[in-house]
C-alpha cells in the first residue's frame, strides 16, 4: 500500500534558515519532517519532533540519520555524497539526485558540465596551486575560485595582475576571467520527479561590494524580454540536462553586450527566491516540496513587484544580537520581516531578510533602502 504524503518519513540536511522555511511550507501540508545539523542552537531545533546533532559531513552520521527516512533532501550542499549514494541504492530517494550535488559542490566539475552542455559562461581555467595560476598572464584579470567550500563570497579573491599573487589560493580552484556585466540575474527553477519543469520570473540582484553577497533583489528584473526569454531558457535546460528532481537557482550575468552567461548553480532553495513567499503565488519553499514529492509545480506568477533586502550583523558588531528599528519599519505597509532565529550576530552574518510588496516597483525599492538603513542587528 502506498504510503500518503503524510506517512512519508522525510530527512533535511541541514537545520538553517533555508531549512526553518521549508519547514514552515512543511507544516501546511502537515508533513513528517526531521533534521540533522551539526548546531546545536540551529534554527530549525525546535520546529520539529525529531532533531539530530551530527556533522553533515561524516559518512556514518549521514547514513544513520537517513537509513530509517522514505526520503532525504538537504539546504545546504556541503553533506556527504558517499553516504547519500550508499541510501540512494537501497531504494531511499535523495533529491537533489548525490551525482548532482556532488557535481555541484566542486566548481571545476560545474564549468566542465558548462562546457560539455554548450551552456554559455565565463572563460576558465582550472589550477592546483598558486604557482600555476602564472601560467595564463595574458589573460588576466580573473576571479579565482576556490573548486570546494566556497560560499556566500568566501572562497573567492579577485586577481588583477598576474605579479601580485599575494591574495591568492593556494589550492585547487578555477580561474574565471571577469565579465564586464550590466546586471546580475538568477532565476529559480523547479524539475518534478515526473519531469515537469517550472521557471520562477527572472529577479535582478545587487550586491553588497564588502561582503560578496546579494544585498537587495529586484522582481522582476529590469531587462529586455528577449533577455527574459533566453535566461528562463538557460534555466530549464540545465534542469533538463541534469534530471534534476527538486529546485536549481540558476545565477547569471547579463553582459553589456547583452548576452546571458551562467555564473553558478545550486541545487535547492536559494536566497534570490526569498521574495516568492509574499511575492508570488507559489513560493520557491513550497515548490521545493511539491518536486520532490511529485504533485504538481504551482503556478510561479508575480502577485505584486516585489524587493528583498538581506538583513546583515553589523561591521563590528559580534555577540548576542538585538534588532535595533523593528518597530519602525513595521510600520510601513507591504514590509515583511523574517528573522531566522541565530542568536549570535557577527559582521555581514544573514540574520534574516525582509521583502516588501507594491504595485509600483520605484516605490518598493524606496522603501527597501529606508528598512535597510533603519532595522541595525548589533550585538549587546
Amino acid at each position: 500500500m502506498l504510503k500518503t504524503i503524510q506517512q512519508i518519513n522525510i530527512g533535511i540536511l541541514g537545520g538553517g534558515q533555508l531549512g526553518r522555511m521549508l519547514i514552515q511550507n512543511a507544516i501546511n501540508l502537515n508533513l513528517n519532517i526531521s533534521v540533522l545539523d551539526p548546531d546545536k542552537n540551529a534554527p530549525c531545533r525546535y520546529l520539529v519532533k525529531k532533531f539530530t546533532l551530527g556533522d553533515l559531513n561524516d559518512y556514518e552520521t549521514v547514513y544513520d540519520f537517513g537509513k530509517d527516512k522514505d526520503l532525504i533532501t538537504i539546504e545546504i550542499e556541503n553533506v556527504n555524497v558517499e553516504a547519500l549514494k550508499a541510501l540512494e541504492k537501497e531504494g531511499k530517494k535523495v533529491y537533489p539526485q548525490p551525482h548532482i550535488i556532488e557535481m555541484i559542490q566542486d566548481k571545476g566539475s560545474q564549468k566542465m558540465f558548462y562546457q560539455r552542455n554548450n551552456i554559455p559562461s565565463p572563460d576558465f581555467f582550472l589550477v592546483e596551486n598558486k604557482k600555476q595560476i602564472t601560467k595564463y598572464a595574458d589573460y588576466f584579470p580573473f576571479f579565482q575560485k576556490l573548486r570546494k567550500g566556497g560560499y556566500d563570497g568566501k572562497g573567492v579573491v579577485k586577481l588583477v595582475n598576474p605579479h601580485h599573487l599575494e591574495k591568492a589560493f593556494e589550492a585547487a580552484s578555477v580561474l574565471e576571467r571577469l565579465v564586464d556585466f550590466d546586471k546580475e540575474l538568477s532565476v529559480v527553477v523547479a524539475r518534478s520527479e515526473s519531469g515537469e519543469i517550472k521557471c520562477f520570473p527572472v529577479v535582478e540582484c545587487e550586491f553588497n561590494p564588502e561582503a560578496n553577497l546579494v544585498e537587495f533583489l529586484f522582481s522582476p528584473a529590469n531587462i529586455k524580454k528577449s533577455v527574459e526569454k533566453e535566461a528562463l531558457k538557460l534555466a530549464a535546460d540545465i534542469a533538463e540536462k541534469l534530471g534534476i528532481v527538486g529546485l536549481l537557482a540558476v545565477e547569471l550575468f547579463l553582459t553589456k553586450e547583452g548576452k546571458v552567461l551562467v555564473n553558478e548553480i545550486a541545487p535547492r532553495t536559494h536566497n534570490s527566491g526569498h521574495h516568492t513567499i509574499e511575492g508570488n503565488i507559489t513560493s520557491q519553499f513550497e515548490q521545493q516540496w511539491r518536486a520532490i514529492l511529485n504533485l504538481p509545480l504551482g503556478d510561479t506568477s508575480i502577485i505584486k513587484a516585489g524587493v528583498m533586502v538581506n538583513l546583515l550583523g553589523d561591521f563590528g558588531h559580534e555577540g548576542n544580537a538585538i534588532y535595533q528599528g523593528l518597530e519602525d519599519i513595521l510600520k510601513f505597509s507591504g514590509v515583511y520581516v523574517h528573522l531566522y532565529g541565530k542568536a549570535i550576530t557577527k559582521p555581514f552574518r544573514k540574520m534574516g531578510h525582509a521583502t516588501i510588496v507594491d504595485d509600483d516597483i520605484l516605490k518598493a525599492k524606496q522603501k527597501a533602502r529606508l528598512v535597510k538603513n533603519t532595522l541595525k542587528i548589533v550585538a549587546k
